[in-house]
């Protein structure tokens, strides 16, 4: 059972809420600054502050000082936010993690001391460690709240139980749930998560990695794909007098304008995303490869250089936008692939993600 926090806005202010940080420290303050944000509006972290990103302790004890700044900043946990339970329980199986994962809070708190993973031969000793010269971090994460409760809206990482009284939601599902726009809610309200890319649920949409907004099933899935997606974003959701906008920041920098203009006639659109890498050839061109996608029976043109094909499998080696895209003369575009051949993989102003033939920067 989780026990959210009741939040009771002043719905004349504005309330900006940003989730899947990530230990993205410099690409979370562009976006604070790309909001115009100040501290008299509300401002929800919606978890996973660490992992994956350079900096994980940095961005959580900057969100601390925000926290310090402004009663109007408000935290939840994630499951990246808590992985040194592992540690305390003695999980030998976290060890692995660690090695695997070098951007990791749990490595930062070693390298902060000149130690390393090598440095121990069991969890329990980094335990100590961790004890010894983190309390407070680590009590401070714990006290994070799982989920805030607005008028309006339900704040939480990864999403609620569908059941009728969803404060019955464990906090595993709360913190790991997968895929929850494809599950649904009972609450009444607006549900806002992160944890499971935005983009995993357009597979048969126009490739993006911006937040998707239902107002239908009541769901707006945030998670931009930061550091987990090579074109991934740190999304921000801004509500204000009822209405949802969003801006994004990324890492991207090659920015290219565009010479000629290109209309797309194909209408393929769509992403290939994990679990959903398996392909059965269908019709090879010169530049892409017709394929039937085996886990959803949907058609997507697969790029030739990312196809993999082994005893008789084949395989889309990573994710990847199937969605063509067109552009017209000077609009500045910001290449994510421009080593396939006659095609490169771009990102428009409206965060778009698609292929445009090379012969249009010429």
């Amino acid at each position: 059972m989780i026990h959210p926090e009741y939040i009771n806005l002043d719905k004349t202010k504005r309330t900006i809420v940003i989730s899947d940080i990530h230990g993205s420290l410099t690409l979370f303050q562009r976006l604070l600054e790309k909001v115009n944000y100040t501290n008299e509006e509300y401002l929800f972290i919606n978890g996973d502050l660490c992992e994956k990103g350079k900096n994980s302790l940095e961005t959580v004890e900057f969100v601390q000082k925000l926290t310090e700044q402004s009663a109007k900043v408000f935290v939840t946990k994630g499951n990246c936010d808590v992985l040194f339970r592992h540690v305390f329980e003695g999980n030998e199986g976290i060890l692995a993690y660690m090695k695997k994962q070098k951007h990791s809070i749990l490595n930062e708190m070693l390298q902060n001391h000149v130690k390393s993973i090598d440095d121990f031969s069991i969890a329990a000793e980094i335990a100590v460690h961790y004890r010894t010269n983190y309390r407070k971090k680590i009590e401070w994460l714990e006290s994070l709240p799982v989920a805030f409760e607005t008028d309006e809206h339900i704040i939480i990482h990864a999403g609620i139980e569908n059941k009728k009284d969803w404060k019955q939601t464990s906090e595993t599902s709360a913190l790991q749930m997968q895929a929850f726009y494809e599950k649904g809610h009972q609450s009444g309200k607006t549900v806002i998560v992160g944890h499971w890319p935005a983009v995993n649920y357009r597979t048969n949409e126009i490739s993006s990695h911006n937040p998707l907004i239902d107002r239908e099933k009541k769901i707006i899935a945030l998670d931009g794909g930061n550091q987990i997606k090579r074109e991934g974003q740190l999304n921000a959701l801004i509500w204000e007098n009822g209405e949802y906008d969003h801006i994004y920041t990324d890492e991207l920098t090659e920015a290219r304008t565009v010479q000629k203009d290109y209309i797309d006639t194909t209408n393929s659109v769509g992403t290939v995303t994990y679990p959903n890498y398996e392909m059965r050839r269908i019709k090879e061109n010169k530049y892409f490869t017709l394929c039937e996608n085996r886990n959803l029976g949907l058609q997507q043109w697969i790029k030739n250089e990312y196809l993999i094909t082994e005893n008789d499998m084949t395989w889309c080696r990573n994710d990847l936008s199937t969605t063509f895209l067109s552009v017209e003369k000077g609009d500045i575009v910001w290449v994510v692939d421009d080593a396939c051949e006659g095609f490169a993989l771009i990102k428009n102003d409206n965060g778009e993600i698609g292929w445009i033939p090379k012969e249009v920067f010429a």
